[in-house]
């Protein structure tokens, strides 16, 4: 499975030094049932019903490479309120032989916060260019959500980067999806490494990559088709008529 652009290849919980696995996130059945996570040198998914805690493993992830809990490069450290937890004190991150050029936590649910520290820092006397102008050159607050998140992804990843994606999907439109999966591609041919937690089907479909579906029992790999974003999904397209009647009929 691995490549020369796997800049993350392995992730291990250091399950001795828990002190207990009675209090949050260490009660979560993924966290109590997990060892270890082999990452896909190109996309790696996590997927799975909301409060599996997919968000959290995310965030620890990317707070064990560097990045900032809301969000952002390596450089980023602002903090509108401290809530991430201390899960990323236990990971120990099997590195790659290269190290990344580029790299970004992209969190949906604190987006906005990303572009005011943004604005807030372009306000600032500065010898070098504007931070926004990695961003398309426009202030992302004067962007609907949609249009900056998408600016995020066109213009600030920049190739051979190890890009965490918390729901990237939460403001983009089928089409942009496609679009953004079409980004994707592109730079896992720029040698990028992906890691994407995600509700979209479409956001899923990427063919060169590994799914780990989150569940109470703790952690498993599905192809697309097995997971049930994907199956219900398709029934509701499907039969859309007998699905409405049978939620309805409830």
């Amino acid at each position: 499975m691995q490549s020369r652009g796997s800049f993350l290849r392995q992730i291990e919980l250091k399950r001795h030094q828990i002190p207990s696995f009675d209090s949050y996130p260490f009660d979560l059945k993924v966290i109590q049932n997990f060892t270890k996570l082999e990452l896909h040198p190109k996309v790696t998914y996590i997927v799975g019903e909301n409060g599996m805690g997919k968000s959290t493993l995310m965030e620890a992830i990317a707070v064990a490479w560097g990045f900032n809990p809301e969000g952002g490069t390596i450089n980023f450290s602002f903090s509108t309120r401290s809530t991430h937890s201390s899960l990323h004190e236990y990971m120990q991150l099997i590195r790659g032989p290269h190290r990344p050029r580029d790299g970004f936590f992209f969190r949906a649910e604190s987006y906005y916060n990303l572009a005011t520290n943004i604005d807030e820092m372009d306000s600032e006397p500065s010898f070098g260019p504007p931070i926004k102008d990695s961003y398309g050159g426009k202030s992302l607050h004067e962007q609907s959500h949609g249009e900056s998140f998408f600016s995020a992804f066109i213009h600030r990843f920049g190739g051979r980067g190890l890009y965490i994606l918390d729901e990237p999907e939460a403001a983009l439109s089928p089409f942009r999806q496609m679009a953004i999966l079409a980004r994707i591609h592109e730079l896992v041919q720029q040698n990028s490494q992906f890691i994407i937690s995600t509700h979209s089907p479409i956001l899923m479909a990427y063919p060169d990559s590994i799914i780990y579906n989150l569940t109470s029992d703790g952690m498993e790999i599905r192809a697309l088709e097995e997971t049930d974003h994907y199956i219900i999904m398709k029934q509701f397209l499907n039969n859309k008529d007998n699905m409405l009647r049978q939620l309805f009929e409830q």
